[in-house]
This record gives C-alpha cells, structure tokens and sequence, in this order.
C-alpha cells in the first residue's frame, strides 16, 4: 500500500520522465501491463512500451517550457487521487485529475488522467 512519500516520490519521478523523455525515466514509473488512459482526448495506451512510445511522441510539448503543480488528495488502499496543474509555455494552462493504482513494487499499475484547459 503506497503512503504520501511513496506517491509523492513517484510524482517527482514523473516530473522528471516528463520532462526528458527518456525511455528509463519513463519505463521506471510503470509495470509492464500498465494502463494510461486520459480524458477528454481518449488516449488510452496499453503496455509501458507503448506508454513510452505515446509520452516521446508529446516531447515537443514540453520543448517551449512548462511547470507542475500537484497535491495529493487522498489514498486508499492501493490508489491515489492527485490534482495537478500544467502550465505550458504554448498551450496555456491545464488542471487535472489523476487516479493512481499502485503495484506492491511502487510502479503504477492503471493511470487515470481527466486533464482540462485551466479557466483563468
């Protein structure tokens, strides 16, 4: 059962995936048979090679400049909810919502992601 420190590490890891894009950061966060679905854009990837195959086809996103804000809202049992906030350099602001289920080795299991262009 992952505690804050546990998810909040895990954040900071996806923080840095994001922002390099490299395929060990990126292949660090998730089990083999991870599932990542966000909405409203219906991406839903099956398997951390095809994770890391749709989060390096997004790499020119971050290419302009972008920050993170985020706070853990709450755990149980294996998963947690996360609010965060992107800001990017050229697409504005983006808050969401995400559900996280851990795997017993700190990798997540199934990512779910309700992402929203931020009213300002």
């Amino acid at each position: 059962m992952p505690d804050r420190k546990t998810v909040q590490d895990w954040i900071d890891c996806y923080v840095r995936a994001w922002s390099t894009a490299d395929r060990r950061d990126i292949e660090a966060l998730f089990t083999s048979g991870a599932e990542y679905h966000e909405w409203p854009y219906e991406t839903d990837w099956i398997g951390r090679e095809e994770i890391v195959e749709g989060w390096q086809s997004r790499d020119d996103w971050q290419k302009n400049g972008w920050t993170f804000e985020s706070e853990i809202l709450m755990i149980t049992g294996d998963t947690a909810a996360v609010r965060g906030r992107g800001v990017y350099t050229a697409f504005g602001a983006f808050d969401n919502l995400w559900t996280l289920t851990f795997a017993s080795d700190g990798r997540v299991e199934v990512f779910r992601m309700w992402n929203n262009a931020a009213e300002d």
